[in-house]
């Protein structure tokens, strides 16, 4: 009996010590399952509100009053959109990043074909060629919004830890006739 209760005994120190073990490493699984999530939910959010930016910044404020008022929305509202659908997720809108590298746009023949960055960090290009010179396409012409948006993981004890992601979102919508 005290050869059963002794083996009983070892085998309960051991338990707490692979639970010591195992235990750490698969809360930084937790961790970073939780991280790489929010990662996700940021990208997927900036990215809303690039094509948001960018259907607001092809079509024209008026619609229905034909070929004379084709005015575009102004730089602000289009700012505006982008700020409203990153705020509904509560993202910090003063740490958006100017995208370094956009796509280089092929603009259509008809003017204003500009690219201006605003006092936000976004990138507007307006009357851009959405496919390429050589597509078999007809051509098309549209609106292309991008900028950038830093995100920093939090994971202790990891190679991850305080290391800075920047996420990119570009968004074209074509402009209605």
């Amino acid at each position: 009996m005290r050869t059963i209760l002794g083996k009983l005994e070892n085998a309960a120190g051991a338990e707490i010590a692979e639970a010591a073990m195992v235990l750490p490493i698969v809360f930084m699984f937790l961790l970073g399952i939780v991280w790489f999530g929010r990662a996700f939910n940021i990208y997927s959010t900036i990215t809303q509100a690039a094509q948001q930016g960018a259907i607001t910044a092809a079509r024209a404020t008026c619609a229905t009053c034909g070929a004379s008022a084709d005015t575009f929305p102004s730089d602000t509202t289009v700012t505006g959109v982008v700020v409203a659908v990153m705020n509904s997720s509560n993202l910090d809108t003063t740490q958006i990043l100017v995208n370094p590298n956009p796509a280089s746009p092929f603009f259509c023949a008809n003017p204003p074909n500009t690219c201006t960055t605003t006092a936000s960090n976004i990138k507007i290009c307006r009357n851009v060629l959405l496919n390429p010179p050589a597509s078999t396409q007809l051509p098309q012409c549209g609106a292309v919004v991008s900028f950038q948006y830093p995100f920093k993981f939090y994971l202790p004890f990891t190679a991850l830890n305080l290391q800075q992601v920047v996420l990119s979102a570009e968004a074209q919508s074509r402009m209605e006739d």
